[in-house]
């Protein structure tokens, strides 16, 4: 019975071990992320102050005082652009996308611009969140 107690309190901390792992974000400089970041960063944010950077195993993070954040992958390509107090910057956002929001809400803004391998995720300062498929169409849409 021992041993069993011992093998469970040794897979738990094993297994706690990998999440803190997972989680782990690592402060770096702006100057230690991808060549690619830091130029789309200068192009579209430079009129920002970043507030904090940081790494995982699988992406970087560049986080602003005015409450923008971007995240890229290990090579330096955007994942998610969150604009929340102000809007994605518009040569971002791939045309059919910036279509379809104009032609079905004319008036909204959009404020986070996520891109996945299924496609991309939108999300608009009048609350609603489009999904679009790699090939641009419209798959989900919620409120």
């Amino acid at each position: 019975m021992k041993s069993v107690k011992s093998i469970l309190v040794l897979l738990v901390m094993v297994a706690f071990s990998f999440t803190a792992k997972a989680d782990y974000d690592q402060v770096i400089t702006y100057n230690q992320l991808p060549a690619v970041a830091q130029t789309m960063l200068k192009t579209y944010f430079a009129d920002r102050v970043p507030l904090v950077v940081t790494m995982d195993w699988d992406d970087y993070t560049v986080r602003y005082e005015s409450g923008e954040k971007v995240e890229f992958d290990k090579q330096g390509n955007w994942k998610d652009i969150d604009c929340r107090s102000s809007h994605v910057p518009s040569e971002l956002i791939p045309e059919q996308i910036k279509a379809a929001v104009r032609s079905t809400f004319p008036a909204a803004i959009i404020l986070k611009l996520d891109r996945n391998r299924r496609g991309y995720e939108v999300k608009l300062n009048n609350g609603m969140e489009i999904e679009f498929n790699r090939s641009f169409q419209v798959i989900d849409m919620d409120d």
